[in-house]
C-alpha cells in the first residue's frame, strides 16, 4: 500500500535526513546538489540516484564541472512504505546511500555495511 504524503512533508524528511549526516562529511561534500523528484523516468522503481564524478575519481582536470546530482525519488519510496515511519527510515537510508556514492563507495560495500 502506497503511503500518502505531501511533497512538502517529503522534502522535510529529506532535509532532516541530510541534517543527520555528520558535519565532517557535509563539509567534505563538494559540488553536489540534492534534489527530490517524483520518479526516475528510466527506472520508475529506483529510490535514489547519484550522477556525477565521485570525490575519489576527481583529479586536476575536474575544475569547472557542473554540480553532481543526488536524486531522491519520492513516489518510488512512498510505493514501498506502509507508514510514515517507514518513509522516514527509507529516506534516511536512501540519502546516506547516495551520499556514499559521492564519496566513492560502491553498492557492494554499501550492502556489506547494511546501507544497501
Amino acid at each position: 500500500m502506497t503511503v500518502e504524503m505531501t511533497r512538502a512533508r517529503f522534502d522535510e524528511l529529506v532535509e532532516e535526513a541530510l541534517d543527520l549526516v555528520p558535519p565532517e562529511f557535509v563539509q567534505a561534500m563538494n559540488n553536489v546538489v540534492v534534489l527530490v523528484e517524483d520518479r526516475n523516468p528510466d527506472e520508475p522503481s529506483l529510490l535514489g540516484l547519484y550522477q556525477g564524478i565521485a570525490l575519489t575519481e576527481r583529479n586536476t582536470d575536474y575544475g569547472g564541472a557542473l554540480p553532481d546530482h543526488i536524486f531522491i525519488y519520492r513516489e518510488a519510496i512512498l510505493d514501498i512504505c506502509d507508514s510514515e515511519d517507514d518513509v522516514v527510515e527509507e529516506v534516511i537510508i536512501t540519502v546516506v546511500h547516495e551520499i556514499a556514492h559521492h564519496f566513492g563507495v560502491d553498492d557492494a560495500r554499501l550492502h556489506e555495511l547494511g546501507w544497501g
